[in-house]
């Protein structure tokens, strides 16, 4: 199967699995629960889950067994875009091509929303078969990415760094939490659920930090170079309100530059698995290459 078939029925299968984890919109309290299904169903490129997938076929899981613990890390991101969306946020009103949550419905529901998805990424995670143990392991590196000392701890430090002159590493350092920490958690939990012994683990994590930082240095050329129609977001807003970017600091030509570097150790962080991390190559060339 080449790359892209590959893409689109693993998207699919992450579409139908969240379509059966979410609450039916006919559910009391039937408005969160359509708010719910709005947020994260018919969008975006699911990127978490398709390293969730790409991570664990390096150790021969099968899809079924990936796809809870690639929902609840897509759950988690979706919540931190809703929660992001907010006025007290980034005051945004467009989310993968349609009105944010709180424009569709309203800033407490989409209070809610985020506070919801977060509850049912753990309690799906907390579902799936593995023994106890692993579980354990896979619920802790959740929590851990998403918390203080990862996504959450992130976004306040972006919150802090508005109008601010960061250095390289300052950015670096916020990015490796706001952005890459869920990254790096949706590439372990694929390999937790084949068992990956702590070597393995290591050096995913390595791969993982170098995609996740790839991502963000890629989200920011795009911000600055594409348009709102393309993104499905609302393009220039790191500009507008003055916040740090690869592109504010080093120039557009210089951030694609460091895309080029990170973009080459990742594929370097991959060599020892061979042919069997086919999928995580190719997602790394996907991000750098995509145009949304």
């Amino acid at each position: 199967m080449d790359f892209s078939a590959w893409m689109s029925s693993i998207q699919q299968r992450i579409e139908s699995a969240l379509e059966h984890l979410l609450p039916a919109s006919s559910l009391e309290p039937a408005r969160l629960h359509e708010a719910m299904r709005y947020a994260t169903l018919d969008g975006g490129k699911r990127v978490r889950p398709l390293l969730c997938h790409g991570s664990g076929e390096i150790f021969g899981v099968a899809p079924e067994l990936l796809d809870q613990a690639a929902c609840a890390v897509e759950m988690i991101h979706v919540y931190s875009l809703v929660h992001d969306d907010l006025p007290c946020m980034d005051d945004d009103v467009l989310r993968r091509g349609k009105p944010t949550c709180h424009v569709e419905f309203d800033e407490a529901t989409a209070l809610l929303v985020g506070d919801a998805l977060q509850s049912l990424a753990f309690q799906t995670l907390s579902e799936t078969a593995l023994a106890a143990p692993r579980q354990v392991s896979m619920l802790r590196l959740l929590a851990q990415a998403s918390g203080s000392r990862g996504m959450a701890g992130g976004q306040a430090i972006d919150l802090a760094a508005t109008g601010q002159a960061l250095s390289l590493e300052e950015l670096e350092f916020m990015h490796i939490h706001k952005t890459g920490a869920l990254i790096r958690a949706a590439v372990l939990l694929g390999a937790h659920c084949g068992q990956a012994d702590e070597a393995a683990l290591a050096s995913l994590t390595q791969f993982a930090n170098r995609v996740g930082l790839l991502f963000q240095v890629v989200d920011d050329i795009l911000d600055a170079e594409s348009n709102t129609a393309t993104l499905g977001k609302t393009a220039g807003k790191d500009a507008a309100h003055n916040k740090p970017t690869y592109v504010s600091l080093l120039g557009a030509t210089q951030a694609k530059q460091k895309a080029a570097e990170l973009r080459a150790q990742a594929h370097d962080c991959l060599v020892p698995y061979g042919a069997q991390a086919r999928r995580l190559h190719e997602l790394t060339d996907y991000i750098v290459e995509r145009k949304f």
